[in-house]
């Protein structure tokens, strides 16, 4: 019984596992026949055969054969390996044909490889010669068996051989571009427009060598041009189809006078084909279906129109069987099919993951190169004292101890304790200028016979020593400085390869639903491209016709991407006849949830016309906002020269996207390292972000900020020396979470600093803020400036500049507008 109910559960498990291995096997067996397929096409020439084949068969006006020495001489010239079985290709199909014909094709390409050859040894451009050898090859190949089989060369005669030269010089230039599309077994490249002709063209030609061949009353060439047009129609349009139609239905007619309606046919059916393709390969097929009724009974009647629609029959059936695989390879290389799209973004997305590990690796060698700076500066840090100080040290000795009569007493059996009494000595002089510390003098007339001549020339070398120390110094603020600066281009770059990253992510189905939306509105939208589909942090680009400035963009297509994506969007940038159609280029993103609004008051000394304050308003772009400012030390122009230039590496720094802790230590490097001088600056910096209000203030040697919300006023601060004194400081962060109405108040020294009377600066400052009535930052900003004036008894003894910034929400221009069925787009949450 057990054994039963095991062999009932193993059983379907071993069915299982034996359809698995049969399908494996299926797979594999596939992949073997397709890979001997692309071989015997290809690799062996098989397609290269059956082309030359019925190419020498294909004659025009039942005379003339132009397609055969322009195909052999492409071959030639671009697969030489391949020349042999060409030449024997065209020469079968035309002996199959006409046998007088085929002594032409012998005799002409013959006589093509000697003039070839020849022509070879005067140009340095052989393909650009090739037509006119072509030209010349033919026509004298005419010409010369004419003459042989004839005794005589008619005008008749020359003309007709003048037409195929003609031809076959035209023909030549066609081949040079389709040919190497059937005889490569990948095309790299996508099919320009010209390509696509010059492939039809030789499709076509293919074609006319199966005229005369018959199936139950058939033509075959009809059913393979009308297969020809359904293939292209389906793949890549009306427009395409069309042409296809044409060109097609152009050399069949001149192959045979009897198939002139097939143009007309075939044009009118790739037309109707390419505008039905939305209904798939059924929608094309009865395109293809109606023209023929059409076509067919002005052109030939009834008689004839059961076998025209038994031939457009065979020919849709076999549309029908063609494999999907076989449709989506050619569409990958026409442009303006779906399947060329997704190749194209393959193909940058393959570009785009280059360059971001491109750009990754760099980050990482900036990365390398600033902790390889920190660990030189962290290893001298530690040696380079010491080694100075023995520098000195011997310096010293060799000046005084070197040629006394005591040194091996001293240097060699007490070296400790002479040692470490020098060293007291040196910081002694060091600290103070000269050697003051009457225990260390005592110390020194102890054991030493030339005290002063040493003291004298501790003295003397004390300024070396600290010229040196100053000197190791700066090079060690410039090597931290470097660092710094290599650590943040890492952090940037390592952004940036994250951001590149990011771009372009698979949004194709979000793509199509808003085109989709937009378009079922009545919106007339040339393609979107959604880069980011973050909350908060949208961007898409769209193209569309040029409105004349109507504002088409702003008032309409954002209020509906609002609705779309639930927040609100607004058009960040908009570029008129961007595209070589027309159609102006938009951008759209998240609109910011806050706004700031900001006033500025300002005074230099004594009522001068330049102030020492600078201050500056930065948009960082990022959904940041910066306010600064900075008053350099005293007043005048080198001041306000002082100022202006921190906050210009300031801004530059940050709109870099370096953080803004790394940026205010980089510009204090510079600056301390600039100059000599002792010129520094203040620094009050405050980064608001726009999306949530929250604000990080930076104070750099600058006075408290205030924050007004209601009747509350809060104060901000943070203790940090003035810019450029020293070379390595910390940055105190302070954090505060805004809301909307808040007004925040910063100002220079001169402000703080104007009532002298005042003891508790903190809480007068506090109070007046309280009594400012109104909500206008400007207004505000000059109330404050007015009120400190005056309780200075109208006397301006410093610089004055008061920053004040209103926080409010952001309300949007336009109101999103409800979309009927609007489609269901999931956005990632904000990071």
């Amino acid at each position: 019984m057990i054994r039963k109910v095991t062999r009932g559960v193993i059983e379907p498990f071993r069915d299982l596992v034996y359809l698995e291995q049969m399908y494996s096997m299926f797979v594999t067996a596939s992949e073997r026949v397709k890979r001997w397929l692309d071989a015997l096409l290809f690799q062996w020439g098989l397609l290269l055969l059956i082309v030359g084949f019925l190419l020498g068969r294909a004659m025009i006006l039942s005379e003339i054969t132009p397609f055969i020495l322009p195909f052999v001489a492409v071959v030639y010239v671009l697969k030489r390996e391949k020349f042999g079985l060409a030449s024997i290709a065209v020469l079968a199909g035309a002996l199959t044909n006409v046998v007088a014909t085929g002594w032409f094709v012998a005799f002409s390409i013959l006589l093509f490889v000697v003039l070839y050859r020849v022509v070879l040894m005067f140009s340095e451009q052989p393909v650009k010669a090739l037509p006119y050898a072509v030209f010349i090859a033919s026509l004298s190949g005419k010409a010369i068996l004419t003459y042989l089989g004839a005794g005589t060369v008619t005008s008749y005669a020359w003309m007709m051989a003048g037409v195929e030269s003609g031809l076959s010089f035209i023909l030549t230039l066609i081949f040079l571009q389709s040919v190497p599309l059937i005889t490569t077994k990948k095309i790299q490249q996508p099919l320009k427009n010209e390509e696509i002709v010059c492939l039809i063209i030789l499709l076509a030609s293919v074609m006319t060598g199966t005229i005369g061949w018959m199936f139950y009353d058939m033509t075959v060439e009809h059913i393979l041009a009308r297969y020809l047009v359904l293939l292209f129609a389906f793949v890549a349009g009306a427009a395409i189809g069309s042409t296809v139609g044409v060109v097609t239905g152009l050399i069949l007619s001149l192959a045979s006078v009897a198939s002139l309606y097939q143009m007309s046919l075939l044009a009118f059916a790739g037309l109707l084909g390419g505008l039905l393709k939305d209904g798939k390969k059924v929608g094309v097929s009865i395109g293809l279906l109606i023209g023929t009724l059409l076509i067919g009974l002005y052109g030939e009647g009834g008689g004839q129109l059961s076998i025209t629609v038994m031939e457009t029959m065979v020919a849709i059936l076999l549309f029908m069987m063609t494999p999907r695989s076989w449709i989506v390879k050619l569409a990958r290389y026409i442009p303006g099919t779906t399947e060329y799209s997704k190749e194209q973004q393959q193909y940058l997305r393959k570009i785009r993951d280059v360059t971001a590990g491109r750009v990754e690796q760099f980050s990482s060698l900036f990365h390398t190169l600033s902790n390889s700076f920190q660990a030189q500066e962290l290893e001298l840090d530690g040696e380079d004292k010491g080694k100075e100080v023995d520098y000195f040290l011997s310096n010293v000795t060799e000046k005084t101890c070197q040629t006394c009569f005591k040194k091996e007493h001293c240097w060699a059996q007490n070296f400790e304790k002479t040692y470490d009494t020098m060293h007291r000595l040196m910081n002694d002089a060091e600290q103070n200028g000269v050697v003051k510390s009457p225990q260390n003098l005592m110390d020194l007339k102890k054991f030493c016979n030339k005290g002063d001549k040493v003291l004298q020339t501790i003295q003397q070398e004390l300024g070396q020593f600290q010229a040196n120390i100053k000197l190791k110094k700066q090079v060690m603020e410039s090597r931290r400085l470097v660092a710094d600066q290599l650590l943040g281009v890492s952090r940037v770059m390592g952004d940036f390869a994250k951001e590149i990253q990011k771009e372009k992510e698979a949004h194709f189905v979000q793509e199509e639903q808003m085109l989709d939306a937009l378009r079922g509105v009545g919106l007339e939208i040339g393609h979107v491209d959604i880069y980011r589909l973050e909350e908060g942090n949208i961007e898409i680009d769209m193209s569309m016709p040029g409105d004349g400035g109507h504002g088409q963009a702003e008032k309409i297509i954002a209020p509906m991407l609002s609705d779309i994506l639930h927040e609100t969007i607004v058009v960040k940038n908009e570029e008129e006849g961007f595209y070589p159609n027309g159609y102006s280029h938009i951008s759209f993103g998240s609109a910011r949830k806050y706004e700031v609004d900001v006033g500025v008051a300002n005074v230099a000394k004594g009522g001068g016309w330049i102030s020492g304050d600078s201050y500056s308003t930065i948009d960082l772009g990022s959904g940041k906002h910066a306010i600064a400012i900075s008053d350099g030390m005293g007043n005048g122009e080198r001041a306000h020269l002082e100022s202006n230039e921190t906050l210009q590496l300031l801004q530059k720094i940050l709109q870099s996207g370096i953080e803004e802790t790394v940026a205010i230590k980089s510009v204090n490097s510079v600056l301390s390292l600039r100059t000599t001088d002792e010129i520094f600056s203040t620094l009050d910096l405050a980064m608001i972000d726009l999306q949530d209000a929250s604000a990080k203030f930076l104070k750099i040697g600058s006075i408290p900020s205030f924050i007004k919300r209601s009747d509350e006023v809060m104060k901000v601060e943070a203790s940090n020396l003035p810019m450029g004194i020293i070379q390595e400081f910390d940055v105190d962060v302070v954090s505060e979470q805004l809301k909307a109405g808040d007004l925040l108040i910063m100002m220079s020294d001169g402000i703080f600093d104007a009532p002298k009377h005042v003891e508790n600066k903190d809480l007068w400052m506090k109070r007046i803020i309280s009594e400012i009535e109104g909500d206008d930052p400007q207004d505000i900003a000059d109330s404050l400036l007015e009120r400190v004036i005056r309780s200075s008894s109208n006397e301006i003894n410093d610089d004055m500049t008061i920053l004040v910034t209103k926080i409010k929400r952001n309300i949007p221009k336009w109101a999103a507008i409800p979309m009927y069925k609007s489609p269901r787009i999931i956005k990632k949450k904000a990071q």
